[in-house]
């Protein structure tokens, strides 16, 4: 792998995640685990989990991790500024343009088409993340913890709207204690 793959992947990704960083996901997953295997799905949930958790846009996160991963601190610079790029071209040009012609039909018509999409994007990567963390990988099985502190987790967050990094640090806390009162550890 040299840092020119590392860093026109990452510009790939930057210049067609539309909708956010969650949107982004599913596109990373492709492109480091399936098309050039720098990851296993598993480091590649586990890189997911750290990202979320840090300060920062999560497709950034990604690439930097991902970076670090295949070729330590240069290699994070090369796939954060891949991913970064397109995306400082894009927000400039799109916004000069939305700025001079949001009240064209065109455009509000190509918004409406867009935001299910990305739905359906986020909503993938979260469905490929939750059958792993809870199913496992092939040689792994059902984790009737996991989804114990899924379904907790989703209705303390739709319910009492706390804030979602206190959650995730609770869950963690509260996942690796019993991971290792129960000697899983």
């Amino acid at each position: 792998m040299q840092l020119i793959d590392l860093f026109l992947c990452f510009m790939q990704i930057g210049a067609l995640s539309f909708g956010g960083g969650y949107a982004a996901l599913p596109l990373i997953q492709e492109q480091v685990v399936t098309l050039n295997h720098w990851m296993t799905l598993t480091q590649f949930t586990d890189l997911i989990s750290i990202a979320e958790m840090t300060p920062g846009p999560i497709a950034v996160n990604s690439a930097t991790f991902v970076g670090i991963h295949l070729a330590g601190l240069l290699g994070a610079v090369v796939a954060t500024l891949g991913v970064l790029i397109p995306s400082i071209i894009f927000v400039g040009v799109l916004g000069y343009l939305y700025k001079k012609y949001k009240s064209m039909y065109l455009l509000q018509g190509v918004l409406t088409g867009l935001r299910p999409a990305v739905v359906a994007m986020i909503a993938s990567a979260g469905v490929t993340i939750f059958l792993l963390a809870v199913f496992g990988t092939g040689t792994s099985k059902f984790n009737p913890l996991a989804l114990a502190i899924f379904a907790v987790t989703l209705v303390v967050l739709r319910w009492k709207k706390p804030n979602p990094i206190v959650v995730l640090l609770l869950s963690g806390v509260i996942g690796g204690g019993i991971y290792l009162g129960l000697g899983i550890l």
